[in-house]
């Protein structure tokens, strides 16, 4: 059974920083890309950054270039988002996917498995 297991939410200020982390099992983790999306209330969910297989190429939306930076680590089946510069419009559920690709992409529906995601508030 494949578990997505998201990590490292929580309370913090604007212009401060949150490691989120996501811990995967059931799978082989180094046949997947990972995927980081979010969900403010009332929007839809949108994606974040994403890693291909090897950890070598990323994707960013212009929403958070710069500030979030992904990476993985394959031996501990995890993948982690540092964010730093958070700012009030970073509020949000985050997730975190899977899709068994080489190379990832943005898109919601090219991921396969998905987590229960984990709470992310910035206070101005």
């Amino acid at each position: 059974q494949v578990q997505v297991v998201e990590s490292g939410g929580g309370l913090a200020q604007a212009g401060g920083s949150l490691r989120l982390s996501c811990a995967v099992s059931g799978l082989r983790f180094d046949m997947y890309a990972m995927g980081w999306f979010r969900q403010a209330p009332g929007n839809e969910r949108e994606g974040i950054a994403c890693i291909s297989v090897s950890g070598d190429k990323a994707v960013y939306a212009d929403s958070v270039k710069g500030r979030f930076t992904i990476s993985r680590d394959n031996a501990k089946s995890t993948v982690y988002l540092q964010m730093n510069s958070l700012k009030p419009d970073d509020t949000a559920m985050y997730y975190c996917a899977a899709v068994p690709h080489l190379f990832c992409g943005l898109r919601m529906d090219l991921y396969n498995y998905w987590g229960q995601g984990t709470q992310v508030t910035v206070s101005s």
